[in-house]
């Protein structure tokens, strides 16, 4: 399987409402639930008002796009992940996963997903 490298700093917030988003960013995420409404853009796109917010984090997308029917290709990567001490944040689109790790640790995921057979672009 090729995971590809998302190659820009990443920030994870909460932000009070949707009208600070841009959506004509390139890159972000956003959810709304009835407790709050999450934020996954790039660093130099995170709104100028957030209520918290989390920089340094790196990303990387599983390639191609994934079956509905496809069982535990995140809980494999997650589990090599856990498996050495790196937490990661994921997100999923209709498309595939994403999973961001911590800048500190992102070195070694890859590492770590590529010894386990993971190619790496």
């Amino acid at each position: 399987m090729e995971l590809k490298i998302l190659n820009y700093e990443l920030t994870v917030c909460k932000v009070n409402d949707t009208s600070s988003i841009d959506l004509d960013s390139e890159f972000f995420f956003a959810a709304r639930t009835d407790e709050e409404i999450s934020l996954v853009c790039k660093t130099s796109d995170v709104p100028s008002e957030t209520i918290e917010r989390e920089d340094g984090w790196r990303g990387f997308r599983i390639t191609g796009v994934l079956d509905f029917g496809l069982i535990g290709i995140l809980s494999k990567i997650s589990g090599i992940l856990a498996d050495n001490g790196i937490g990661i944040f994921a997100v999923s689109t209709y498309n595939t996963d994403y999973i961001l790790v911590k800048e500190e640790n992102f070195d070694r995921a890859l590492s770590a997903l590529s010894d386990n057979g993971y190619n790496i672009t």
